[in-house]
């Protein structure tokens, strides 16, 4: 490993260790997650999917607007290999989508034709408890080397007990409160993402980008500036990093 990888994977147990000991914005802290995913495992996209208070998966959190779309599509089609991750509480991967029309003959060809030859699911698992999955994805067929998977398990596994903690108290209640406020922002991050792109001439990439961005900039909740950019309190067009995602 070199050494400027060992040097973020530090930095990012360091980051998702925070998780344990103080208040943290959930949905950035799991769009974070797919982020540092990305770059400390070689593939080209990832996603997370959050078991809601009725067991059903929910897309909380993606690397790509592509990514996310493949998610929701396995979710719509109920195949794929998050689906599977989740119920089994294995690591599932498909070193070749173009071959697995027969694993999942509606999903497979779909995520080949989004332009993903390869994918990797792991379970977000404390013990017996799935909360959800983190999906990989890779545009070249390939399967992630032994040393990628327990890299990958263990970002999954921190992260988890992070969403499952509160200081060892509550534990199911906060966990429902938690992954429930997760989906719950989505929706507004989504119609913020769908505004900023309209209104500032972005692609969605780029808006969620930006929102986030400024969510830092301003030191507020990821959720709280969506809801100020969907309900017309918050003047987009002000911010001075709006040029830089031209």
């Amino acid at each position: 490993m070199s050494q400027d990888r060992e040097q973020l994977l530090a930095a990012t147990f360091v980051e998702l260790a925070d998780t344990l000991v103080a208040e943290f914005d959930v949905t950035d802290f799991l769009h974070g997650l797919a982020d540092r995913a990305v770059q400390l495992l070689d593939v080209d996209a990832a996603g997370l999917m959050l078991a809601d208070q009725r067991g059903s998966l929910r897309v909380v959190a993606s690397s790509t607007e592509q990514a996310r779309l493949v998610e929701l599509f396995q979710l719509q089609h109920d195949q794929g290999p998050c689906l599977e991750a989740f119920q089994t509480g294995l690591p599932v991967y498909e070193a070749d989508m173009a071959a697995a029309a027969q694993r999942w003959p509606v999903f497979a060809p779909a995520a080949a034709g989004a332009g993903f030859a390869a994918m990797q699911a792991l379970p977000m698992r404390l013990r017996d408890d799935v909360i959800g999955a983190m999906n990989l994805f890779m545009t070249t067929p390939r399967r992630l080397d032994e040393s990628g998977l327990r890299i990958g398990q263990a970002l999954a596994d921190v992260a988890t007990i992070g969403l499952l903690q509160e200081r060892n108290l509550r534990h199911q209640e906060v966990l429902a409160e938690q992954l429930q406020g997760a989906l719950n922002s989505r929706v507004v991050i989504e119609q913020a993402k769908g505004m900023l792109a309209e209104r500032l001439g972005l692609d969605m990439g780029k808006a969620f980008d930006l929102l986030r961005s400024q969510a830092r900039v301003q030191n507020r909740r990821l959720a709280e500036l969506a809801g100020a950019v969907a309900d017309g309190s918050e003047n987009a067009a002000s911010w001075a990093a709006v040029r830089r995602f031209r």
